[in-house]
Order: C-alpha cells, then sequence, then structure tokens
C-alpha cells in the first residue's frame, strides 16, 4: 500500500520522464499530489447536441469528423486547422490555431467527443481548442481541472490522484482541536478527498471551506510570526531632531496635507526605537517618491545608509536619475545597482558601499545578493511592493541590523482588505492628489467606434505625443473574440503607408514572454522617445514615468478588472499634455458597461478598488501575485473575506498563546507555516 511520504514514481505511470515534468509543479512525493488542487472543474455528466448549442456554453459534443481544412492568415504566417464535426442535429467547427500537428490526432469518418466554450464566428457556431479524445475514451462525471506543465495531460493527472486516494485517511490533523470544533472544519483526508473527486455539492462546499481556511490561516500566521519579531523590539532610532525639514524646504513644490500625515507617521516611528515596518500606499501620482525621500534623507543626516529597490532596472534607473542630482546638493552620496553593469563598475559600486561612502542605494534584485555589504544600513525601502515575495523583503532586511523598513505599492486595494492583507506592516494612506494635476480624459467605447479612436491616436503621434495600446493576450489562443497584442501590432505596423498613417511612426510590441533584456531595451527606447506606438501586455502595468505618453487604449477591456485598468490607466498623464484613456469593450456584458460608467467618473484608485471589490470577477483585483504574499492556490482574498477574518482571528488568539509555535501540538502547523513562506520565515527553535 503506498504512503503519504512515498516519492511520487510509487504509482503506475510516472517513470523518470514523468517524475521529471511533475517536479516541474513541485510534485515529488504522494502528499504532494493530494495537495495539488484542481483550479476549477468541468460537467462532463452531459452531452449536448450541436442544434442546441449556444455561445458563451460550456459542454461536451460528440461528432464524427467529415473533412479536415487548413487556411492561412496573417499574411499568411499563422495557420488555423478547421475539424468539421457533425451529429445527427447539425453541424460544428472545431478550431485550432498554429497547431499543425493535430492534423494527425483526427481520422474522417471517426467519432469523437469535443468539450470546450462555443463561440459565434462569421462561419456558424464553433469551439477553439476544446479538449477532445476518440468517442469511446470519453471521460465523464465532475471532473476535477489541474494547471499543467509540458508533458502532462489532466487525464494522467486524475488518474494519479484517484491511484493515491488510499493515503487520504493517513492525512492527519494539524490544528487545534477546539478549533476545529468552534470553526465547524471537516477532517482534513476527506477534505482532500472531496476537493479532488466531491461525493456531494454539500461535501464539496464542506471540503472548499477547509482547504480555503486551512490556507488563509496558515497566511495570516505566518504574517504576524513575521510582525511578532519586529513589534516591540528595540531597532534604530534616528536623530529626534528634525533635520528632515531642511530637505523638505528645498522642494520646488509644497507637501499636500496627506504628504504631511504620512511623513508624520513615518517620522514616529523613525524617531523610536522600535522598528519601522511601514506600508504607504498610495494612487499613481500621489507623491510616494517624495515621502520616500524624505525619509532617506532622515536616514542619511542620522548618520546610517539606505536603500531604495524597485522591481525592474529601467524603474530603478529612473528613480536613481531623480534622486542622484537632488540629494547631492546636500552632499549625499548615491549609488546605482543592477545585474547588468559592468563587472569593474560593480566592484567599484560594492567596494564604495562597504567602506561607507554610498549614502543611498538604488538597484533592482540585485542589491539583495550575499556579496552586497552595507557599511551601516538604517533603512530599506521597497517599491511597487506586490512585485517583490515576503522572502525578498527580509533579505533585503538582513542587509543590516535591524534597520528600519518602509514599503511602497501604487497598487490600490480596497480599505476594507489592506489590514488584513499586510498583516505584517502598518499601513499609511496617500488618498489626495497633488494640485493641477489633470486627470485623464477616459472613454468607454463600442468596436464600432475603433477606427475613431484609433485615427485620434493618429492625431496624437502627429503632435509628437506616444501612446500605449495594450490587449490581454500575446497571441490568439484563448479565444476566437479577444484581440491579442501580435495581431493589433501587425495591424498598426502594416494597415497605414508612410505618408498618411502609423506606418510614419515606429511601433513595437512588448509581452511577458519576451526576455528581460529585450523588455528592458523596449521600454528604454520608449522612454528615450524612439518608439512612437507600444502594444503591450499587462508586463506594462508597472512601468517607468514616461511624460510624453498621452493615450492609452485598452482592446477587449471587458477582460480587464477595474483595479487593473485604473493601474494601466496611470501610464498616462505623467506630463503637461492632456491625455486620454480609451475602453474598447466587446459584446454587451453588463458588468463591463458599468466598469466603464466608473472609470469614466472616477480617477480616485481606492474608490474604483471598492467597487472592483462589488463587481469584480474571481483574479481581477488581486491577479496571481497576491501584492507579494505567498502564492494562494484556492482562496481568494476579495470573495473571501469573511473566512479571511476569521482565520485571522484565530491566527491572533493562537499566536497569543504560542508566540513561536513552540508547543509540541503545534509542530506540523510550524511545518505548513514554513512551507507556505520557505525562506522568507525561518522559525528558530
Amino acid at each position: 500500500m503506498i504512503q503519504l511520504t512515498d516519492p511520487i514514481t510509487a504509482l503506475r505511470g510516472v517513470g523518470p520522464k514523468k517524475e521529471e515534468a511533475l517536479a516541474k509543479l513541485n510534485i515529488r512525493s504522494i502528499e504532494d499530489l493530494i495537495r495539488y488542487l484542481p483550479r476549477e472543474y468541468q460537467d462532463r455528466t452531459e452531452v449536448t447536441p450541436i442544434a442546441d448549442l449556444r455561445p458563451g456554453q460550456q459542454t461536451t459534443v460528440i461528432g464524427t469528423v467529415s473533412r479536415l481544412t487548413q487556411n492561412y492568415y496573417r499574411a499568411g504566417r499563422r495557420q488555423m486547422l478547421r475539424v468539421h464535426v457533425s451529429d445527427e442535429t447539425g453541424a460544428l467547427s472545431i478550431l485550432f490555431f498554429n497547431a499543425r500537428f493535430l492534423k494527425k490526432a483526427f481520422r474522417e469518418g471517426d467519432q469523437y467527443a469535443f468539450y470546450g466554450t462555443v463561440s459565434q464566428v462569421r462561419t456558424g457556431l464553433a469551439m477553439a481548442h476544446p479538449q477532445f479524445s476518440p468517442a469511446e475514451e470519453r471521460e465523464e462525471g465532475i471532473l476535477p481541472v489541474y494547471p499543467l506543465t509540458q508533458g502532462i495531460t489532466q487525464k494522467q493527472l486524475r488518474d494519479w490522484q484517484r491511484q493515491a486516494s488510499p493515503v487520504y485517511d493517513q492525512v492527519r490533523e494539524y490544528l487545534p482541536e477546539e478549533m476545529v470544533s468552534r470553526c465547524r472544519l471537516m477532517d482534513p483526508g476527506r477534505a482532500l478527498a472531496n476537493i479532488h473527486f466531491p461525493e456531494s455539492r454539500d461535501r464539496y462546499r464542506e471540503a472548499k471551506f477547509r482547504m480555503i481556511f486551512d490556507e488563509l490561516f496558515i497566511l495570516q500566521t505566518g504574517l504576524m510570526l513575521i510582525r511578532s519579531r519586529s513589534t516591540g523590539a528595540r531597532g534604530i532610532a534616528f536623530d529626534p531632531q528634525p533635520v528632515e525639514q531642511e530637505y523638505i524646504n528645498g522642494l520646488s513644490f509644497p507637501l499636500t496635507g496627506a504628504q504631511r500625515r504620512v511623513v508624520s507617521q513615518i517620522m514616529e516611528d523613525l524617531e523610536s526605537d522600535r522598528i519601522m515596518n511601514r506600508l504607504v500606499q498610495g494612487d499613481v501620482g500621489s507623491g510616494k517618491t517624495a515621502v520616500a525621500e524624505i525619509a532617506m534623507f532622515k536616514a542619511v543626516r542620522s548618520g546610517y545608509q539606505a536603500v531604495l529597490m524597485a522591481p525592474t532596472e529601467i524603474l530603478a534607473r529612473q528613480h536613481y536619475e531623480g534622486i542622484a542630482p537632488a540629494f547631492a546638493r546636500y552632499g549625499i552620496r548615491c549609488g546605482f545597482l543592477s545585474g547588468h553593469m559592468r563587472a569593474a563598475d560593480r566592484r567599484d559600486t560594492l567596494q564604495r558601499l562597504e567602506t561607507g561612502q554610498i549614502d543611498v542605494l538604488v538597484g533592482t534584485h540585485a542589491v539583495i545578493q550575499p556579496e552586497v555589504v552595507f557599511h551601516d544600513l538604517g533603512l530599506v525601502i521597497t517599491d511597487e511592493q506586490h512585485r517583490f515575495g515576503v522572502d525578498q523583503r527580509i533579505r533585503l532586511r538582513e542587509k543590516g541590523t535591524d534597520p528600519n523598513v518602509l514599503v511602497m505599492t501604487a497598487t490600490p486595494i480596497p480599505r476594507t482588505l489592506a489590514v488584513v492583507v499586510y498583516g505584517d506592516l502598518d499601513l499609511s494612506v496617500i488618498d489626495e492628489m497633488p494640485p493641477g494635476r489633470t486627470p485623464v480624459k477616459t472613454r468607454s467605447i463600442g468596436e464600432d467606434l475603433r477606427e475613431d479612436c484609433y485615427r485620434f491616436v493618429e492625431q496624437q503621434l502627429a503632435k509628437g505625443r506616444q501612446a500605449y495600446v495594450v490587449t490581454p493576450l500575446i497571441e490568439l489562443s484563448e479565444s476566437l473574440e479577444v484581440r491579442s497584442a501580435e495581431e493589433v501590432a501587425e495591424e498598426l505596423q502594416t494597415r497605414f503607408d508612410g505618408e498618411h498613417g502609423f506606418g510614419a511612426y515606429r511601433v513595437a510590441l512588448l509581452h511577458g514572454a519576451m526576455k528581460q533584456e529585450e523588455k528592458d531595451r523596449i521600454m528604454e527606447e520608449f522612454y528615450g522617445g524612439r518608439i512612437d506606438l507600444l502594444v503591450s501586455t499587462v508586463v506594462i502595468e508597472v512601468g517607468i514615468n514616461v511624460p510624453n505618453a498621452t493615450v492609452m487604449v485598452l482592446e477587449n477591456a471587458e477582460r480587464f478588472g477595474l483595479a487593473q485598468m485604473h493601474q494601466l490607466r496611470g501610464r498616462v498623464g505623467r506630463g503637461g499634455h492632456q491625455s486620454y484613456c480609451f475602453l474598447i469593450i466587446h459584446g454587451e456584458s453588463e458588468v463591463a458597461r458599468q466598469r466603464g460608467e466608473i472609470m469614466e467618473s472616477s480617477s480616485d484608485g481606492f474608490l474604483i478598488a471598492e467597487e472592483d471589490l462589488k463587481l469584480r470577477g474571481p483574479g481581477d483585483i488581486f491577479g496571481t501575485r497576491q501584492h507579494g504574499l505567498p502564492p494562494l492556490v484556492i482562496s481568494d482574498l476579495a470573495r473571501h473575506g469573511e473566512i479571511l477574518q476569521q482565520a485571522r482571528d484565530e491566527a491572533r488568539q493562537l499566536i497569543e498563546e504560542d508566540p513561536q509555535l513552540l508547543h509540541e501540538d503545534h509542530q506540523a502547523l510550524r511545518e505548513r507555516v514554513q512551507g507556505m513562506f520557505g525562506s522568507g520565515l525561518t522559525l528558530d527553535l
């Protein structure tokens, strides 16, 4: 009989190649496998006759292949395979893009089962990229759907999960008995069984509650353990005199009331002997950088070094280019560090940093590498906090002896969730914009006005401005009705000639699958004005300051959440020119219409985040990054707010009773917390 601790190779069908592929999913043991949870389920209990299909329906169809055709599009560079199938009620097209190899998977006259989403296309109803199998081999019932990697299929993963089912009885409870009773939690082994293969809808709901509670409870326990290390702990007390006022007086603009309030909170932290762990949350353009500069000035004037870490090289360099000359006026020496520096420059920077000849270091992840040594680090700042994990923040903090920590984010998060999500940080909010900032004019339009929109973009380019076009996909693969970045870029590059259209300007494509060096090069060229129109996926959501960019066009805006649209809109309106944002919405979704109205009427990121919480679909606010927190598999911080609060209350009570989880009954919990946070949390005995 297989055991919970057995290697994954104990299962039939898992040889060396499958073992290697499963390792990419962090599945190495039987326990890893049963804790690898489905992302969704497919109802394969019914087969729908073709005549009864409706656009948007997700279902199973069984049909006979009558013929196969191949079509080329986009100047012959892309290929589409069309599989013509029919049953006794009608005909349906099965479409595969850029998948020539699939032609050999079908034989005319044979019957196949297809599971996918029905779409309306010009020639009738179709399914794009459905799952399929010979009809006699089709899977039935309510089936789990797992995230996959190359070399692993859903059918294989389901089979291995079924093989592993006897070990559910070996899963032991790790929560205190009284907590399990108080929260009415299902046994963990039975919960896992019902997550993978539900006995009933009621058992599934109980199992899902247990899994969500577990995940959020472990998250909150870990955050509280991190916070407990610095709360009340003695740290560095900066100069109690208002030395920062010299820098504030030298600014070319007055601080807003919100900035003054946040600066006051930070100074109170810095002047105490308690370690500061503070998050500054402020909308794009609210002045977070000025607040960070004041904090760094305070650190240096108090005799310590400061470091600012940004998520990309171009953003870090932009920070450096703004900070260095401003600080130089006060004799403060700045340095820059990234992974792409010349070896000699890097050695020189590291040497000056260690000997105290650099007061403020600005850089990328390179600043947390082992060879980076500070002379006397007193303040650590991370920008765009949601791009960094908790472990990276801790590694940066460990560069000094209990330095003060300030983290910043321009990503609005609903006030109702902020305190819970950032459980290890004190929260400051800059909720006021500097005077004189011109709001971005926003308009929500249908596809019928796309041509008018692009003519307007062209007019802006003719004035010497720059523009962004953002799409939800890299290439045409997820849906027939979603425009991809590649498709839009090719269209804009080729549809106009050099005298009368976009052909007179340089159009570039940017997406997340590119190498970092290529992305940095393209962004550098856009920043420098050598690219006029940048077609991109949401990789530019956290970007750089390009004051000359005045237009943001969001294709298929219905695919974006409100908060994400607001972040993307924040890429423009950073200079002295009136800026514009166009939301091109496909279809007639009521939620998309409401989102468009909110975007047109408000530029308040916090209000928008609250509205998004009411309107959103799964993942719209937090996406997959979870704001730098450990990755969450089954829980959703916005939808599961009540469970999150319950888990937080239970975690707080437990940590009050056992602050380091040293009780022998909490050893399994310690292991679970350590497993979630990884190197970001070391629980010392």
